[in-house]
């Protein structure tokens, strides 16, 4: 089966952004290659992130869900708390300062500095489309 390795994620500053990332997500540093500033994950898919080089964002904030543990979804609620950032538990942000409990497990949703809306939860939506096939 085909797998992601990478994907770039469009920043006005691809240093900040990476290193927004890896903090929240307790990763490694990022890793600068090239124009890029990658973040690897656990499952060996690195986001690479690239400033844009036209003066105006002629990109849209982009959705990016992250899986994981109970364990690393504690700290990584506890980070989003002690740096104040605003979180939601629903994807348009109507539910501020709660998470979620679909599929059975927990979710929160905040914004990167570039507004992308970057997801973290414990169970995939997905299982439930890998069930039915």
């Amino acid at each position: 089966m085909p797998a992601l390795d990478h994907t770039i994620v469009h920043s006005t500053d691809r240093f900040a952004s990476a290193h927004f990332l890896a903090v929240i997500l307790g990763t490694d540093d990022p890793v600068e290659l090239g124009p890029f500033v990658a973040v690897r994950l656990g499952n060996d898919v690195a986001l690479d992130f690239a400033e844009h080089l036209i003066a105006e964002r002629d990109w849209v904030p982009t959705h990016y869900a992250f899986t994981v543990t109970d364990d690393e979804f504690d700290a990584i609620v506890d980070r989003i708390r002690t740096q104040q950032l605003p979180y939601w538990a629903d994807p348009r942000h109507t539910q501020p300062d709660a998470i979620n409990h679909l599929e059975g497990g927990r979710g929160v949703y905040i914004h990167d500095p570039d507004g992308h809306n970057l997801e973290f939860l414990t169970r995939s939506y997905s299982d439930r489309f890998l069930t039915n096939m």
